[in-house]
């Protein structure tokens, strides 16, 4: 609550922010106590109108089929906004008072097809109220956009290089509009950014990997975003996570060992064996991965690589405690045939092969969204392939932003922060980077997981 003194008039204001509908809501409630005699203190209590204040609000009253994407302004003139109220189906609409508290604005687009009310009061300089409602009705689209969100799912603990993933089943031509929709809050303080790697996909990505124990809470307000021409979107995305413990995986292939740190100490050592080579679909990736999702058993079936029954090298085989790092066929998984191999050779189809007791254990360790860096290897991950995001630098990650900006992120949301020259994005951004101090950088490897594909 806040007290605001003038000229004998105490003007107490409480602003109450509702999280209500993951969609908006905001209200502002005033209260005024006057001590007495105070509502005429010059000319002897007479005044000739013109400090008297003039409110006004768009749209306006009875106005029909308002395009979603609109905006609700509310202005004063000779005065301050005291109260606004803007709600529909019972639910209040968030929006912003200028610094002078002249001008109101509503933060996100409208839901279609919806009716709302406006009720704005108003103080003069005279000492007087003014109060005007409006009464208005949203178009219906043409078309909608459906929107997924492809991790992280919401309460889900992830691990330290979770991205945000959304996926449109339709092409994004106001990529923009869409990103300027997307809301951030973090319990600790980060630097990130969107990226989009196409017209119907963006990624958000910390430039280092987020802290340990972090809570994230993520609202897209998709809801009356015009997405393209005629097609708009009609419900909001909203999700909470948790950043986990830290595990930080790194393997390599020349040393045939792999090592996992949990919250920066060495938990294991782990024996491994990689793509045994040749071709190249036998080449483990090498480069920043991140653990995708995990099953136990899971079917490795070279169909999904285009080898079917009948073509040379053929396999489908069941494997289990198999952690997915890339969308390219590779797991590290438990492979009791090839315990021989581990720490010495590389007899895999691409997967790192690890014992049943080791995989057992980092299959009950691991989130998705844990770092697999592997090294050594002659084929690089491609940043498209699975969640190899990290394989960009920031620098390149930065310039698939839209709004050509930065975010930095805390507990009372983002604070977006323009690019510098150096690193402005081009007119059509291309890729996700890596992270400058994000990814890891010693020699020991992580890998990323597929959809089920190459048996180690």
């Amino acid at each position: 609550m806040q007290r605001v003194m003038s000229g004998g008039l105490t003007v107490q204001v409480g602003v109450s922010v509702t999280a209500g509908r993951e969609r908006r809501a905001t209200a502002a409630v005033i209260a005024m106590t006057m001590a007495a005699g105070v509502a005429g203190c010059s000319d002897g209590g007479l005044t000739d109108g013109r400090d008297a204040v003039k409110l006004s609000v768009s749209p306006g009253d009875g106005t029909a089929s308002l395009r979603p994407d609109s905006a609700i302004g509310i202005q004063a003139q000779n005065g301050t906004i005291e109260n606004v109220t803007v709600s529909t189906g019972g639910e209040e609409v968030e929006g912003d008072l200028n610094a002078d508290r002249t001008g109101w604005r509503s933060r996100w687009t409208l839901d279609p097809a919806s009716k709302y009310k406006v009720t704005a009061t108003a103080l003069g300089r005279d000492g007087k109220t003014q109060t005007v409602t409006s009464r208005f009705t949203t178009a219906k689209p043409k078309k909608a956009m459906a929107t997924t969100v492809e991790a992280p799912s919401h309460k889900e603990t992830v691990g330290v290089g979770m991205p945000i993933i959304l996926n449109f089943d339709e092409e994004v031509a106001d990529r923009a509009a869409v990103e300027r929709a997307l809301e951030l809050r973090s319990s600790k303080a980060v630097e990130g950014a969107w990226h989009w790697f196409d017209d119907q996909r963006v990624v958000f990505r910390t430039r280092k990997y987020w802290p340990r124990h972090t809570q994230v809470s993520f609202r897209a307000h998709l809801s009356g975003v015009r997405f393209a021409g005629g097609l708009y979107g009609t419900d909001d995305k909203n999700l909470d996570f948790r950043v986990g413990d830290e595990h930080i995986i790194k393997a390599s292939e020349n040393s045939h060992q792999m090592w996992v740190r949990v919250n920066g100490r060495l938990k294991r050592t782990i024996p491994v064996s990689m793509g045994m080579g040749g071709v190249r679909k036998y080449i483990t990736t090498n480069g920043d991965h991140l653990t995708m999702d995990k099953g136990s058993p899971v079917i490795m079936d070279s169909s999904t690589v285009g080898c079917g029954p009948g073509c040379p090298g053929y396999y489908r085989q069941t494997v289990y405690s198999a952690v997915r790092i890339s969308d390219s066929g590779e797991y590290v998984h438990s492979a009791p045939w090839s315990v021989g191999s581990q720490g010495n050779s590389n007899v895999s189809h691409g997967c790192v092969n690890i014992s049943p007791g080791n995989a057992s254990w980092f299959y009950d360790l691991v989130y998705r969204g844990d770092p697999v860096k592997i090294t050594g290897t002659a084929r690089e991950l491609e940043p498209e392939n699975g969640w190899g995001f990290w394989q960009l630098d920031w620098a390149d990650w930065a310039k698939g932003s839209a709004l050509k900006q930065t975010l930095h992120v805390g507990p009372r949301g983002a604070n977006p922060v323009p690019l510098s020259p150096k690193t402005s994005p081009a007119p059509k951004p291309t890729t996700s980077p890596s992270s400058s101090g994000g990814p890891l950088t010693d020699t020991a490897p992580t890998s990323t997981g597929t959809r089920p594909a190459q048996p180690g």
